[in-house]
């Protein structure tokens, strides 16, 4: 299958997969160019999860293709996805995950860390990022000294931080309510806008979708919509995927 168009950083190419004999993605395709925010709603249970998971290259799917920009991830080794994961993409899950035995500003540099940042500079860029979520004074505290909306805004602040070219967000205010979650949208689209990272972000609620220039619907893990490229509808590009 010939390489994805060039204005598509990141690309699905029907997807599927079905682990146990249980199908979770049946022929999913879509497209997302760079510096673009798109979300893929549906019900839970959908797929939206493992979708995210196959774009990451977490999971290889049973059938079909993931393209980042000119890279065939799907043909790549366990250690060259891990490589690419810790290059090019950032990671939000819906609950936060931290080392325990590491500071707020140690978690949120990790990333950087182990890319083989120096240990100032990417102090720096944790810091900064944790000063936007306005837990800069609380840096040097652990995990357990935080709420768990305190620490979920540490993931992200993380996958941010060390400025992927792609971000994928698996439902990542769900932990938040009320303004943590505004702010946290608000933080990550910014984010988003001024550093042309590319966006995928799987959300149940109107509020996290609307902030994505299309929407991507998901049912069941199949497809049966216009797919990428559909007409605008209401200001926004509308996929409609259902059963």
């Amino acid at each position: 299958m010939a390489v994805p168009p060039d204005n598509d950083l990141l690309r699905a190419v029907g997807l599927r997969h079905a682990p146990h004999g249980f199908p979770v993605l049946t022929d999913v395709t879509l497209g997302a160019s760079t510096g673009e925010i798109l979300a893929v709603t549906g019900p839970r249970a959908a797929g939206k999860t493992t979708l995210l998971r196959c774009l990451s290259g977490q999971l290889v799917p049973d059938e079909g293709e993931v393209w980042f920009a000119d890279m065939p991830v799907h043909n790549l080794t366990a250690s060259q996805r891990e490589r690419f994961r810790r290059e090019h993409l950032g990671w939000i899950d819906s609950e936060p995950h931290l080392v325990p035995e590491l500071s707020a500003w140690e978690n949120a540099a990790l990333p950087l860390l182990l890319r083989g940042t120096p240990r100032r500079t990417a102090k720096s860029a944790a810091l900064e990022w944790l000063d936007r979520f306005d837990l800069g004074a609380l840096a040097g505290e652990r995990p357990h000294s935080l709420a768990y909306s305190q620490r979920q805004q540490v993931c992200v602040a993380r996958a941010i931080a060390m400025e992927p070219a792609a971000l994928l967000a698996d439902e990542p205010t769900a932990a938040l309510r009320g303004p943590e979650r505004a702010h946290v949208l608000r933080t990550l689209v910014s984010a988003a806008r001024s550093n042309d990272i590319t966006v995928v972000i799987a959300a149940t609620d109107e509020e996290t979708a609307s902030v994505a220039d299309r929407t991507l619907r998901l049912y069941d893990g199949r497809t049966d919509g216009d797919g990428p490229g559909s007409p605008e509808q209401e200001g926004r590009e509308e996929c409609s995927l259902s059963v």
